[in-house]
């Protein structure tokens, strides 16, 4: 102790209470230019657009950290298979299988981020925005299940970062992803129907490129995806600067 905070005690504990609030405002500084150098990139887009082909073009980029959509848990919970039994029978399984997509997105989201970019497959925004909403507009889902899950999703967005910094939508037409379905032989897809895909389509399309469904927190980027797997990774080449360089995502599509 000084001898001036010999003196007088208050004067130590000013100095001491100064000294600790600079270095929480020090930290706290470190903390959001921390935040500030990591992004979090979501691929977004119907069942079979290419979501893995563009997330596998990317996995050996230097800083970027990629995330796969958690199918194989939603495969296998202790032995169940709720993805399955969902596409077997909607109304009995989709809010079980809905139930796990958030609790497991959710990991996804808030695992500590290693790496400048996280470039994630969907999102916790597209379970509820398209997939949630799909069952309940079908019919296939009571609105009692739709609200608990909303209420869940509300809170989850309220209280905890889920935000995204920017979406790449693929943008398909239900056809192509149709004919891929049955190229690729996926068990749990095999009793998809084109009219499914259709739905999901349509639903992508309100949020991300007409707007007003619901809320589009992220610049999107609209990339064409009914090519080929070569023009596609041509084309994800040529978007690699827009999809990974910050200051371009302001400019939006």
């Amino acid at each position: 102790m000084s001898v001036n905070e010999d003196r007088d005690p208050t004067m130590g504990e000013v100095r001491k209470a100064v000294r600790s609030e600079k270095l929480q405002l020090r930290l706290d500084k470190d903390r959001e230019n921390d935040k500030e150098k990591k992004s979090v990139i979501c691929v977004e887009g119907n069942i079979a657009s290419g979501k893995t082909t563009c997330l596998e073009f990317f996995s050996n980029t230097a800083d970027i950290e990629v995330f796969m959509e958690p199918v194989a848990k939603w495969r296998n919970v202790r032995g169940h298979n709720p993805l399955g039994l969902m596409y077997r029978d909607a109304c009995r399984w989709g809010l079980t299988l809905q139930t796990y997509v958030q609790l497991t997105m959710l990991n996804q989201h808030t695992r500590p981020q290693t790496s400048p970019v996280r470039l994630m497959e969907r999102s916790i925004h597209s379970a509820r925005y398209i997939f949630v909403e799909n069952l309940y507009r079908s019919g296939k889902m009571p609105e009692v299940d739709y609200v608990v899950l909303s209420e869940w999703f509300d809170w989850i967005v309220r209280n905890i970062d889920v935000s995204v910094d920017l979406i790449v939508y693929l943008r398909t037409t239900p056809e192509t992803c149709y004919q891929r379905l049955k190229m690729r032989c996926r068990e749990e897809e095999k009793v998809i129907p084109l009219e499914y895909l259709d739905a999901i389509h349509h639903l992508y399309e309100e949020w991300l490129i007409k707007g007003g469904l619901f809320p589009v927190t992220a610049p999107v980027l609209v990339i064409e995806a009914d090519h080929n797997m070569q023009k596609m990774l041509e084309l994800f080449e040529h978007n690699r600067d827009r999809i990974l360089t910050p200051e371009n995502w302001k400019h939006g599509p």
